[in-house]
């Protein structure tokens, strides 16, 4: 072999380490800058979430905590900030909140009650909507011949109860009671529509039904005086406005000796003496849960159907029935008694464990 051949030998060798080093090197930056890109991408997923609530009260309390507690359990604590907002039942202050989360890009906004889910629908058509503690969002958000699936940015939980069973309840146990006073505010649209279904209902079993619409929380004092001096009972549906000022209406209602019958928990353990009530907290959870699967998993909210409490319980207030003397069937619950049949079992457990410690 010449001296040329060998050189010409000498020199493919070393261009073709030189190319493989240069090779090497590039494919370990690529992997450098794609392990580095992963990481800056689970760093970044942190998810900012508002919360609008209308008013604070039991059943929204308990829905908004609900929401919480899923999405820390879904997510993470590390992983998801959730700013609270209150509108003291103002909607228009719903509308300054949740414009104020569109502002700040939130990646999602839970409404929780009409009309914060009505001032996020105006706010946004881009950031995932969802409602929770809403009662038919075919009226809330006025979708004719409404099929369970909004569409667009927006979907929820419904708190909607079985409207005739809670007139059947009425029937069952207030067979004397045939005046019956249908009470609340004239400016929330599902409580109108619960008031519509009842009393047909009720009418249609024979009842006498008079309506005692307020439009604001300042006018519930005198129309209830009113509803209590011709009525035998006063029926209140799953209303924000009522809720929000039971104790006004327990106020008027017990020492007049008038039984109210209540849409929801919250205001039955103020005012009212049976209710056939979800659990708002389990609600607002499983919308936490919603929430997390459109955060975090892809989900696409515009084919998410509006979900429903799947189970519905009897409830009585043992104070208010008891001091009007009215005889709630084995089937109901008190009020309150679940949670503390809860805390006597953790504490019977505590107990437990504490002398099996000693021995």
């Amino acid at each position: 072999m010449n001296a040329k051949r060998i050189l010409a030998l000498v020199l493919a060798l070393v261009f073709a380490f030189a190319f493989a080093a240069c090779s090497n090197n590039s494919q370990s930056n690529n992997d450098d800058a794609e392990a580095a890109d992963a990481a800056e991408t689970t760093e970044a997923a942190v998810y900012n979430v508002g919360v609008c609530q209308l008013v604070q009260h039991v059943a929204l309390d308990a829905a908004t905590q609900g929401f919480q507690d899923a999405l820390v359990e879904k997510l993470g604590a590390d992983r998801v900030n959730i700013d609270v907002q209150n509108a003291s039942n103002d909607s228009n202050a719903c509308s300054t909140i949740v414009n104020s989360f569109v502002s700040k890009n939130y990646d999602l906004i839970m409404a929780n009650a009409t009309p914060a889910l009505q001032a996020a629908a105006s706010a946004t058509t881009t950031i995932p909507v969802l409602g929770t503690s809403i009662t038919e969002y075919g009226v809330a958000l006025e979708i004719p011949d409404f099929d369970g699936t909004v569409g667009g940015n927006i979907s929820g939980t419904s708190d909607l109860a079985p409207l005739d069973q809670q007139a059947a309840m009425i029937v069952e146990l207030f067979p004397d009671a045939q005046n019956i006073g249908l009470l609340y505010c004239s400016s929330e649209p599902n409580s109108q529509y619960q008031i519509d279904v009842v009393k047909a209902e009720l009418e249609a079993a024979g009842k006498t039904c008079t309506l005692y619409s307020f439009s604001d929380a300042n006018d519930i004092a005198a129309v209830c005086t009113s509803a209590v001096t011709d009525c035998d009972l006063i029926y209140v549906p799953t209303d924000n406005t009522v809720a929000s000022s039971a104790g006004i209406v327990d106020g008027i209602c017990r020492p007049a000796k008038v039984p109210v019958v209540a849409g929801e928990e919250g205001i039955c353990a103020t005012c009212g003496t049976v209710t056939l009530s979800i659990s708002y907290y389990d609600l607002g959870y499983q919308t936490g849960l919603m929430a997390a699967q459109i955060l975090d998993e892809g989900a696409d909210i515009s084919t998410m159907a509006i979900e429903y409490a799947p189970n519905f319980t009897k409830k009585y207030n043992a104070e208010i029935c008891e001091e009007l003397g009215i005889e709630v069937p084995e089937d109901f619950v008190a009020i309150g008694a679940d949670a503390e049949a809860e805390a006597g079992a953790e504490a019977e457990a505590g107990a437990e464990a504490e002398a099996d410690a000693e021995a």
